[in-house]
């Protein structure tokens, strides 16, 4: 009984000790644990808490669906930051593709740019699946509703005339269960838009002989000619066991969005932490090795930069105004 006074009495403390001390608490939305969004955000916010002696601000990752969950519930008020592929990025800030419906967010900021996302289809060796125009037929995972790879794969299906019907199997897990249900034949491809490296496709890729298949032809050339959130990519070779070569697709940008109605100065300690720390992030995942200032605050950003960062790139002279 004393020992639970004494840890009830402790929270209390602790409790009140942050309140007097007025620390700002900031959420990043990211996408599934098993996923670089959610990796990504942990990293931030570990750069941002050093310095919470500092600013007073309090940073923490929440899982998500991903991209699109993201930016509706930055829209909505209920999330400070969130982690969205640019192609999301674009169609919140228009109102169009997935946002049709609820027109566009003309509060939607751009932060800055993280790593690039190639789109990435992962095959069972038994499966017959030599490249994407093989899927038709077969047990393939869309992705979650909300995720940022099943809206990019919704933008692919219609540019080949494809609904769900054309595959013998649509799943819908979300990435964090779809290697292990490639793995027990359940499915016989998953689609991930990820940055790699990436456990999901390493353990896909190990445990049940899965293969990166091509992501190419007419349609590809024209959604990445048309649309300035996408390019071509490619998922390095021998990075994955029985993957020895490079395989060509497309991709996005990871961006990390907010609102215009969050704070400016809490932007700019979050955007501050992040660039003066470079190469401490690079050092939390391989992914986020070879970034660069200048890409990082121009690539794959549709909405107008938040009025936090701006000021800090201002300072550093990377922007004029």
């Amino acid at each position: 009984m004393k020992m639970a006074r004494w840890v009830l009495s402790g929270i209390l403390s602790f409790g009140c000790a942050l309140s007097a001390w007025g620390a700002a608490e900031v959420t990043i939305g990211t996408g599934s644990s098993a996923g670089i969004y959610y990796q990504a955000g942990r990293a931030i916010c570990r750069l941002v808490n050093a310095e919470t002696d500092n600013h007073g601000i309090i940073c923490a990752p929440k899982t998500s669906n991903g991209s699109i969950t993201n930016l509706e519930q930055i829209r909505a008020g209920t999330l400070e930051l969130g982690l969205a592929q640019s192609d999301a990025q674009y169609h919140a800030y228009e109102g169009t593709g997935s946002f049709s419906a609820v027109g566009p967010d003309a509060d939607l900021r751009s932060l800055f740019a993280i790593h690039d996302e190639p789109f990435t289809v992962v095959a069972r060796a038994d499966s017959g699946i030599g490249a994407f125009d093989d899927l038709p037929g077969k047990r393939v995972n869309l992705g979650n509703p909300g995720s940022g790879q099943r809206a990019t794969m919704g933008v692919l299906m219609a540019a080949k005339d494809w609904d769900k019907s054309v595959f013998s199997l649509a799943n819908e897990l979300p990435a964090s269960q779809q290697a292990m249900a490639l793995c027990q034949n359940r499915i016989q491809a998953m689609i991930y838009t990820v940055g790699h490296p990436n456990l999901s496709v390493a353990h896909a890729a190990s445990a049940c002989s899965s293969r990166i298949v091509e992501v190419a032809g007419p349609e590809i050339d024209q959604l990445v000619s048309e649309n300035p959130f996408y390019a071509y990519a490619q998922v390095p070779g021998g990075m994955y066991a029985g993957n020895p070569d490079p395989v060509s697709t497309f991709g996005v940008k990871a961006t990390l969005v907010a609102s215009s109605t969050l704070d400016a100065d809490t932007v700019y300690e979050v955007v501050k932490a992040v660039f003066e720390n470079l190469e401490r992030l690079g050092e939390m995942h391989p992914a986020f090795a070879r970034l660069e200032p200048e890409k990082m605050i121009n690539e794959g950003l549709t909405a107008p930069l938040h009025e936090g960062a701006r000021r800090y790139y201002i300072e550093r002279g990377w922007i004029t105004q």
